[in-house]
């Protein structure tokens, strides 16, 4: 197999390389985009592994004086951003470097874009036309470097922050926020672990899903939804079950940039209710969407059919519509290990009618299909959560 053929630089939504061994390239992207002293942004168990070292190696050998900051939790807060602000400052630092899962590529954009403001984190929610208040010439430049195929952060323009004091999640936006240069280097996933990489290739599907299923008009996206979902079915049970094959990681990285594009469209209720359980519980999000997914793909069913009769041609699913579909996406989550309800992932009942409220005003749910109330996100939650679809 040649590898060499999926070796490309692309320049859609941001300037990206693409393919084996570019992760060596860092330090030149680094120059490019006028750094002299990057901050590494990363979370402690990739800080602990050998990429991150040769990473700061590279960068050190090119030159460039880097440095390190790792205080970033699996759903990254307010607190990790603004440790991470004090260490650019400290550091002298000029750019970061966002390298690792969602986690690290969304607290890293967070800390690049709040080196140079002078407002509180909160005032850049994406809420009415807060990301005007930005101080644009103040923003860092980023480079990101994915090591999990899930997310898709390194295209986003966001970054989704847990509002400590508030216990939610808040999603902070400016179009700057979308890293100026992106490297996708499948062997810096090898080592991902099984569960995990399950978990972010479903989190990779539900944005493709959501975006799929939006009502709003962007034929662009939907195009770009359905092949990250192909991509997804085609190579995600392989990823799972043969972690080192190095080309079905780069399609699972690809299927993952091409959901965080296609979001552009809007998401849904899967996010709606992941945002406030991942706050609530500090759950996995890529593993909450991965579980909710059956249960929201039934509560809109009698408004996405015929977008389902669509997604089972394209995906050349066995029987057609949208029964299709949902067996599809059962069998894939029982394929790839993934647990059926809530409940089996930690998930309680004790905050019902607090996350059916929450979900109701998260940004994600103004772009479902059908909009629920509140006590309606706590019913789907319900279902989820003693897994009755």
């Amino acid at each position: 197999m040649d590898l060499n053929q999926y070796r490309m630089n692309w320049n859609y939504p941001t300037s990206m390389r693409v393919g084996v061994g570019r992760i060596a390239e860092l330090a030149e992207a680094c120059r490019l985009l006028g750094m002299r002293a990057p901050l590494l942004c990363t979370d402690p168990g990739l800080a602990a592994l050998p990429m991150i070292d040769a990473a700061l190696r590279q960068c050190r050998d090119a030159g460039l004086k880097a440095g390190l900051f790792s205080a970033i939790k699996g759903n990254p807060t307010s607190s990790n951003v603004m440790d991470g602000v004090a260490a650019f400052k400290a550091g002298g630092h000029d750019g970061v470097i966002a390298f690792g899962g969602g986690s690290a590529l969304d607290a890293g954009k967070a800390i690049a874009l709040m080196v140079g403001q002078d407002r509180p984190l909160w005032d850049f929610e994406d809420v009415g036309d807060n990301a005007s208040r930005v101080k644009v010439s103040g923003m860092a430049p980023v480079v990101a470097v994915p090591t999990t195929a899930g997310t898709g952060s390194e295209v986003g323009r966001a970054s989704v922050i847990t509002d400590d004091a508030a216990h939610i999640k808040r999603i902070i936006f400016h179009a700057r926020m979308l890293p100026a240069l992106v490297i996708l280097d499948p062997e810096l996933t090898v080592g991902l672990p099984a569960k995990i990489t399950a978990a972010t290739g479903m989190d990779a599907l539900s944005h493709s899903l959501e975006a799929f299923c939006s009502p709003l008009f962007h034929p662009m996206a939907e195009g770009i939804a359905l092949e990250g979902m192909r991509l997804v079915q085609q190579y995600l049970p392989r990823a799972v079950a043969q972690g080192g094959d190095v080309e079905v990681r780069l399609q699972m990285l690809v299927a993952s940039s091409m959901g965080a594009t296609a979001f552009q469209r809007g998401l849904g209720a899967m996010h709606a209710l992941a945002h406030p359980l991942g706050a609530l519980y500090d759950a996995h999000h890529g593993l909450l969407n991965a579980v909710l997914m059956p249960y929201v793909l039934v509560a809109n069913r009698a408004v996405i059919e015929p977008q389902m009769e669509k997604m089972a041609r394209y995906l050349a699913l066995p029987g057609g519509g949208f029964d299709a579909v949902l067996e599809w996406v059962l069998t894939l989550r029982s394929e790839v290990g993934i647990a059926h309800s809530l409940s089996d992932i930690g998930i309680d009942d004790a905050r019902i009618e607090q996350v059916g409220r929450m979900a109701e005003v998260d940004p994600s749910a103004g772009t479902n299909p059908i909009a629920y109330t509140a006590a309606q996100y706590s019913a789907l939650f319900e279902k989820a959560l003693r897994g009755t679809l």
